[in-house]
Protein backbone atom coordinates (compact mmCIF):
# COMPACT_ATOMS: atom_id res chain seq x y z
CA UNK A 1 0.00 0.00 0.00
CA UNK A 2 2.69 2.51 0.82
CA UNK A 3 4.52 2.27 -2.48
CA UNK A 4 1.51 2.31 -4.18
CA UNK A 5 0.49 5.53 -2.26
CA UNK A 6 3.76 6.96 -2.82
CA UNK A 7 3.62 6.44 -6.90
CA UNK A 8 0.23 8.13 -6.60
CA UNK A 9 1.11 11.14 -4.94
CA UNK A 10 4.13 11.85 -7.02
CA UNK A 11 1.75 11.85 -10.31
CA UNK A 12 -0.62 14.55 -8.77
CA UNK A 13 2.20 16.40 -8.02
CA UNK A 14 3.77 16.12 -11.90
CA UNK A 15 0.18 17.56 -12.79
CA UNK A 16 0.00 20.48 -10.21
CA UNK A 17 4.08 21.40 -11.35
CA UNK A 18 2.66 21.56 -15.04
CA UNK A 19 -0.95 22.82 -14.53
CA UNK A 20 0.61 25.92 -12.57
CA UNK A 21 3.02 26.49 -15.24
CA UNK A 22 0.11 26.68 -17.92
CA UNK A 23 -1.30 29.31 -15.63
CA UNK A 24 1.70 31.50 -15.17
CA UNK A 25 2.16 31.03 -18.95
CA UNK A 26 5.28 29.41 -18.52
CA UNK A 27 6.08 26.70 -20.86
CA UNK A 28 5.42 23.18 -20.18
CA UNK A 29 8.04 20.85 -21.17
CA UNK A 30 6.22 20.10 -24.62
CA UNK A 31 3.38 22.05 -26.43
CA UNK A 32 0.85 21.07 -28.57
CA UNK A 33 1.57 22.51 -31.93
CA UNK A 34 -0.51 20.75 -34.37
CA UNK A 35 -3.32 18.14 -35.14
CA UNK A 36 -3.05 16.27 -38.15
CA UNK A 37 -6.38 14.38 -38.82
CA UNK A 38 -5.97 10.60 -40.31
CA UNK A 39 -9.30 10.26 -41.91
CA UNK A 40 -11.37 6.50 -42.22
CA UNK A 41 -8.51 5.24 -39.67
CA UNK A 42 -10.53 3.50 -37.08
CA UNK A 43 -9.30 1.26 -34.44
CA UNK A 44 -6.42 1.20 -32.06
CA UNK A 45 -2.96 2.78 -34.03
CA UNK A 46 0.34 1.14 -33.47
CA UNK A 47 4.02 2.55 -33.92
CA UNK A 48 5.82 4.59 -36.25
CA UNK A 49 8.86 6.05 -38.31
CA UNK A 50 9.79 8.80 -40.20
CA UNK A 51 11.22 9.98 -43.45
CA UNK A 52 13.29 12.98 -42.23
CA UNK A 53 14.21 14.02 -45.75
CA UNK A 54 10.29 13.55 -47.11
CA UNK A 55 9.14 14.61 -43.52
CA UNK A 56 6.58 11.73 -43.86
CA UNK A 57 5.11 9.96 -41.19
CA UNK A 58 4.81 6.26 -41.63
CA UNK A 59 1.85 4.89 -39.02
CA UNK A 60 0.73 1.34 -38.26
CA UNK A 61 -3.00 1.12 -38.23
CA UNK A 62 -3.03 -2.01 -36.30
CA UNK A 63 -7.42 -3.08 -36.03
CA UNK A 64 -7.59 -0.69 -39.46
CA UNK A 65 -5.13 -2.92 -41.16
CA UNK A 66 -2.85 -0.35 -43.23
CA UNK A 67 -0.12 1.80 -43.12
CA UNK A 68 -1.12 5.14 -42.72
CA UNK A 69 1.27 8.17 -44.41
CA UNK A 70 0.77 11.15 -43.02
CA UNK A 71 2.43 14.41 -45.11
CA UNK A 72 4.21 16.54 -42.23
CA UNK A 73 5.37 18.98 -44.35
CA UNK A 74 1.87 19.95 -45.91
CA UNK A 75 0.51 17.93 -42.17
CA UNK A 76 -2.08 16.31 -43.57
CA UNK A 77 -2.68 12.58 -44.33
CA UNK A 78 -1.77 11.36 -47.84
CA UNK A 79 -2.05 7.82 -48.14
CA UNK A 80 -3.74 4.21 -47.04
CA UNK A 81 -2.08 1.05 -47.95
CA UNK A 82 -4.17 -2.01 -46.60
CA UNK A 83 -3.61 -5.87 -46.72
CA UNK A 84 -2.39 -6.10 -43.50
CA UNK A 85 -3.39 -8.49 -40.37
CA UNK A 86 -2.82 -5.96 -37.15
CA UNK A 87 0.19 -3.76 -38.54
CA UNK A 88 2.64 -3.30 -36.03
CA UNK A 89 6.34 -2.37 -36.10
CA UNK A 90 7.52 0.05 -38.95
CA UNK A 91 11.45 0.81 -40.00
CA UNK A 92 12.21 3.28 -43.08
CA UNK A 93 15.50 2.71 -44.33
CA UNK A 94 16.31 5.74 -46.62
CA UNK A 95 19.99 4.27 -47.48
CA UNK A 96 18.09 1.14 -48.95
CA UNK A 97 15.15 3.27 -50.31
CA UNK A 98 13.20 0.43 -48.54
CA UNK A 99 9.91 0.67 -45.57
CA UNK A 100 9.48 -2.44 -44.08
CA UNK A 101 6.08 -3.44 -42.21
CA UNK A 102 5.71 -6.38 -39.87
CA UNK A 103 2.34 -7.32 -39.32
CA UNK A 104 1.13 -9.79 -36.16
CA UNK A 105 -1.28 -12.01 -37.04
CA UNK A 106 -0.45 -13.17 -40.95
CA UNK A 107 3.39 -13.54 -39.16
CA UNK A 108 4.67 -11.52 -43.01
CA UNK A 109 7.33 -8.69 -42.46
CA UNK A 110 6.00 -6.44 -46.23
CA UNK A 111 8.97 -4.38 -47.80
CA UNK A 112 7.78 -1.53 -50.23
CA UNK A 113 9.67 0.94 -51.79
CA UNK A 114 10.45 4.08 -49.84
CA UNK A 115 9.66 6.22 -52.51
CA UNK A 116 6.33 5.17 -54.17
CA UNK A 117 5.80 2.61 -51.65
CA UNK A 118 5.34 0.23 -54.03
CA UNK A 119 5.15 -3.80 -52.63
CA UNK A 120 8.50 -5.01 -53.86
CA UNK A 121 8.55 -8.27 -51.55
CA UNK A 122 6.69 -10.45 -48.71
CA UNK A 123 8.60 -12.69 -46.28
CA UNK A 124 6.76 -15.22 -44.40
CA UNK A 125 8.24 -15.02 -40.70
CA UNK A 126 6.78 -17.12 -37.60
CA UNK A 127 3.40 -15.49 -35.71
CA UNK A 128 3.73 -12.90 -33.83
CA UNK A 129 6.16 -10.22 -36.17
CA UNK A 130 5.87 -6.72 -33.96
CA UNK A 131 8.95 -4.91 -32.85
CA UNK A 132 11.63 -4.23 -35.76
CA UNK A 133 15.32 -2.49 -35.49
CA UNK A 134 17.28 -1.73 -38.34
CA UNK A 135 21.41 -1.80 -38.14
CA UNK A 136 22.72 0.38 -40.72
CA UNK A 137 26.43 -0.77 -40.80
CA UNK A 138 25.17 -4.95 -41.34
CA UNK A 139 22.18 -3.59 -42.83
CA UNK A 140 20.43 -6.68 -40.99
CA UNK A 141 17.16 -5.83 -39.87
CA UNK A 142 15.66 -7.42 -36.68
CA UNK A 143 12.09 -8.29 -35.76
CA UNK A 144 10.68 -9.80 -32.49
CA UNK A 145 8.37 -12.72 -33.05
CA UNK A 146 7.20 -16.04 -32.10
CA UNK A 147 6.35 -17.04 -28.12
CA UNK A 148 2.49 -17.21 -27.16
CA UNK A 149 1.54 -16.06 -30.78
CA UNK A 150 3.32 -18.96 -32.78
CA UNK A 151 2.26 -21.31 -30.28
CA UNK A 152 5.60 -21.97 -28.57
CA UNK A 153 6.70 -21.52 -25.25
CA UNK A 154 9.65 -19.03 -26.58
CA UNK A 155 9.98 -16.41 -28.50
CA UNK A 156 12.63 -15.56 -31.29
CA UNK A 157 14.45 -12.61 -32.95
CA UNK A 158 14.55 -12.89 -36.48
CA UNK A 159 17.70 -11.80 -38.76
CA UNK A 160 16.89 -10.27 -41.85
CA UNK A 161 19.39 -9.13 -44.96
CA UNK A 162 17.77 -6.14 -45.79
CA UNK A 163 19.01 -5.45 -48.46
CA UNK A 164 18.66 -8.71 -50.11
CA UNK A 165 15.31 -9.24 -48.48
CA UNK A 166 16.67 -12.86 -46.74
CA UNK A 167 15.77 -14.46 -43.84
CA UNK A 168 19.12 -15.18 -42.68
CA UNK A 169 18.15 -17.03 -38.89
CA UNK A 170 17.01 -16.54 -35.43
CA UNK A 171 17.99 -15.60 -32.13
CA UNK A 172 16.37 -17.77 -29.24
CA UNK A 173 15.04 -15.49 -26.17
CA UNK A 174 12.71 -16.81 -23.75
CA UNK A 175 9.75 -15.24 -24.83
CA UNK A 176 7.89 -13.00 -27.34
CA UNK A 177 9.65 -9.81 -28.00
CA UNK A 178 7.75 -6.40 -26.67
CA UNK A 179 11.11 -4.12 -27.67
CA UNK A 180 14.24 -4.43 -29.44
CA UNK A 181 17.14 -2.01 -28.48
CA UNK A 182 20.80 -2.11 -30.45
CA UNK A 183 23.93 -0.37 -29.06
CA UNK A 184 25.44 2.44 -32.06
CA UNK A 185 28.17 -0.33 -32.86
CA UNK A 186 25.11 -3.28 -33.56
CA UNK A 187 26.90 -5.69 -31.85
CA UNK A 188 24.36 -5.66 -28.33
CA UNK A 189 20.95 -6.02 -28.74
CA UNK A 190 18.61 -5.67 -26.02
CA UNK A 191 15.54 -7.56 -26.12
CA UNK A 192 12.28 -6.56 -23.84
CA UNK A 193 10.46 -9.80 -22.79
CA UNK A 194 7.08 -8.41 -21.15
CA UNK A 195 5.49 -11.82 -20.54
CA UNK A 196 8.67 -12.66 -18.11
CA UNK A 197 9.07 -9.17 -16.83
CA UNK A 198 12.72 -9.71 -17.95
CA UNK A 199 15.45 -7.77 -20.53
CA UNK A 200 17.61 -9.91 -21.98
CA UNK A 201 21.13 -8.94 -23.81
CA UNK A 202 21.81 -10.70 -26.83
CA UNK A 203 25.77 -10.74 -28.55
CA UNK A 204 24.03 -10.29 -32.07
CA UNK A 205 27.84 -11.89 -33.42
CA UNK A 206 27.11 -15.24 -31.48
CA UNK A 207 23.71 -15.15 -31.83
CA UNK A 208 23.05 -16.00 -28.30
CA UNK A 209 21.62 -14.44 -25.04
CA UNK A 210 24.61 -13.56 -22.90
CA UNK A 211 22.67 -11.89 -19.86
CA UNK A 212 19.17 -11.95 -18.55
CA UNK A 213 17.76 -9.60 -15.62
CA UNK A 214 14.78 -9.37 -14.54
CA UNK A 215 12.63 -5.97 -13.90
CA UNK A 216 10.79 -5.10 -10.29
CA UNK A 217 7.91 -3.60 -11.73
CA UNK A 218 5.80 -6.51 -14.61
CA UNK A 219 5.10 -6.41 -17.60
CA UNK A 220 8.25 -3.80 -18.93
CA UNK A 221 6.67 -3.26 -22.78
CA UNK A 222 8.60 -0.20 -24.47
CA UNK A 223 11.66 1.66 -23.67
CA UNK A 224 14.20 3.33 -24.67
CA UNK A 225 18.43 3.84 -24.45
CA UNK A 226 21.20 6.23 -23.42
CA UNK A 227 24.20 4.81 -24.79
CA UNK A 228 26.36 7.51 -23.30
CA UNK A 229 25.38 6.85 -19.64
CA UNK A 230 24.96 3.42 -20.24
CA UNK A 231 21.11 3.35 -18.97
CA UNK A 232 17.55 1.65 -19.79
CA UNK A 233 14.46 3.42 -19.54
CA UNK A 234 12.53 1.06 -19.25
CA UNK A 235 8.09 1.10 -19.28
CA UNK A 236 6.46 -1.07 -16.67
CA UNK A 237 2.57 -1.56 -16.65
CA UNK A 238 1.72 -3.27 -13.19
CA UNK A 239 2.78 -0.80 -11.66
CA UNK A 240 3.02 1.79 -14.29
CA UNK A 241 6.64 2.88 -13.76
CA UNK A 242 9.75 4.23 -15.81
CA UNK A 243 12.54 2.06 -14.16
CA UNK A 244 16.28 2.73 -15.19
CA UNK A 245 18.92 0.30 -15.43
CA UNK A 246 22.69 -0.27 -16.45
CA UNK A 247 22.90 -1.26 -19.47
CA UNK A 248 26.13 -3.35 -18.32
CA UNK A 249 25.01 -4.56 -15.22
CA UNK A 250 21.67 -5.10 -15.30
CA UNK A 251 21.53 -2.91 -11.81
CA UNK A 252 18.26 -0.79 -11.30
CA UNK A 253 19.25 2.33 -10.02
CA UNK A 254 16.51 4.23 -9.95
CA UNK A 255 12.32 4.34 -10.83
CA UNK A 256 9.50 6.57 -11.12
CA UNK A 257 5.72 6.63 -11.36
CA UNK A 258 4.38 6.70 -15.20
CA UNK A 259 1.25 6.95 -17.32
CA UNK A 260 -1.52 3.98 -17.12
CA UNK A 261 -1.42 2.26 -20.39
CA UNK A 262 2.17 3.08 -20.91
CA UNK A 263 2.52 2.41 -24.63
CA UNK A 264 5.70 4.44 -26.28
CA UNK A 265 9.53 5.62 -24.14
CA UNK A 266 11.86 7.94 -26.13
CA UNK A 267 15.11 9.61 -24.77
CA UNK A 268 15.83 13.32 -25.99
CA UNK A 269 19.38 13.51 -25.78
CA UNK A 270 19.76 17.12 -26.34
CA UNK A 271 17.73 18.19 -23.75
CA UNK A 272 18.31 14.59 -21.72
CA UNK A 273 14.45 14.03 -21.31
CA UNK A 274 12.58 11.13 -21.54
CA UNK A 275 9.24 10.91 -22.78
CA UNK A 276 6.56 8.00 -22.03
CA UNK A 277 3.48 8.09 -23.51
CA UNK A 278 0.05 6.25 -22.77
CA UNK A 279 -3.73 5.76 -22.31
CA UNK A 280 -4.52 2.77 -24.25
CA UNK A 281 -7.94 1.66 -22.57
CA UNK A 282 -7.87 4.98 -20.98
CA UNK A 283 -10.59 7.59 -20.96
CA UNK A 284 -7.59 9.96 -21.35
CA UNK A 285 -4.08 9.80 -22.64
CA UNK A 286 -0.85 11.52 -21.29
CA UNK A 287 2.77 12.10 -21.85
CA UNK A 288 4.83 11.85 -18.94
CA UNK A 289 8.39 14.34 -18.76
CA UNK A 290 11.06 13.59 -16.84
CA UNK A 291 14.77 15.41 -16.65
CA UNK A 292 17.52 13.46 -16.37
CA UNK A 293 20.22 14.93 -14.21
CA UNK A 294 23.30 12.54 -14.29
CA UNK A 295 23.32 8.89 -14.49
CA UNK A 296 21.32 7.86 -11.68
CA UNK A 297 19.06 10.74 -10.91
CA UNK A 298 15.87 11.76 -12.23
CA UNK A 299 13.21 14.10 -11.65
CA UNK A 300 9.48 13.98 -13.12
CA UNK A 301 8.49 17.99 -14.65
CA UNK A 302 5.41 17.48 -16.83
CA UNK A 303 2.40 15.76 -17.31
CA UNK A 304 0.44 16.54 -20.58
CA UNK A 305 -2.44 15.11 -21.41
CA UNK A 306 -3.17 13.88 -24.78
CA UNK A 307 -6.51 12.32 -25.68
CA UNK A 308 -8.50 8.95 -24.81
CA UNK A 309 -6.85 5.53 -26.04
CA UNK A 310 -3.51 7.46 -27.75
CA UNK A 311 -0.78 4.95 -26.01
CA UNK A 312 1.65 4.73 -28.69
CA UNK A 313 4.12 7.61 -29.76
CA UNK A 314 7.39 8.97 -32.05
CA UNK A 315 10.36 10.85 -31.32
CA UNK A 316 12.40 12.66 -34.37
CA UNK A 317 15.52 14.41 -32.96
CA UNK A 318 15.81 15.27 -36.72
CA UNK A 319 12.78 17.25 -36.72
CA UNK A 320 12.86 17.94 -33.02
CA UNK A 321 9.13 16.96 -33.12
CA UNK A 322 7.06 13.98 -30.63
CA UNK A 323 4.03 12.36 -32.17
CA UNK A 324 1.22 10.73 -30.28
CA UNK A 325 -0.63 8.40 -32.44
CA UNK A 326 -4.65 9.23 -31.45
CA UNK A 327 -7.52 6.79 -32.14
CA UNK A 328 -10.61 7.63 -33.33
CA UNK A 329 -13.60 8.39 -31.08
CA UNK A 330 -17.56 8.89 -30.94
CA UNK A 331 -16.53 12.44 -31.20
CA UNK A 332 -13.58 12.58 -32.99
CA UNK A 333 -11.44 11.00 -35.96
CA UNK A 334 -7.94 9.49 -35.79
CA UNK A 335 -5.14 11.93 -35.74
CA UNK A 336 -1.61 12.75 -34.95
CA UNK A 337 -0.57 14.94 -31.94
CA UNK A 338 2.35 16.62 -33.06
CA UNK A 339 4.37 18.03 -30.13
CA UNK A 340 7.43 20.76 -29.57
CA UNK A 341 9.58 20.27 -27.22
CA UNK A 342 10.05 23.47 -24.75
CA UNK A 343 12.80 24.91 -22.85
Amino acid sequence: MGRIFDIFITAFLIALVCSARLAAQDNCPLRLVQTIPMPNVKGRIDHMDVDVKGKRLFVAGLENGSLEVVDLGAGKWSKSIPGFKKTQGIAYVPSLNKVFVASGDDGMLRVFRGDTLELLDSLKLEMGPNRVAFEPNSEILYVGYGGKDAGKDYGQVGIIDAKADKRLGDIKVEAHPAELLLDKSGKTLYVFISAASKVQLVDTKKREVLSTWSTSSQRNGDGAFDEKTHRLFIGTRTPPQMIVMDSSSGKEVAALPTVEGMDGVYFNAKQKRIYISGGRDNDVGYIFIYQQKDADHYEAIGKIPTRSGAGTSFWSPELNRFYVGAPASDKQEAAILVFEPQR
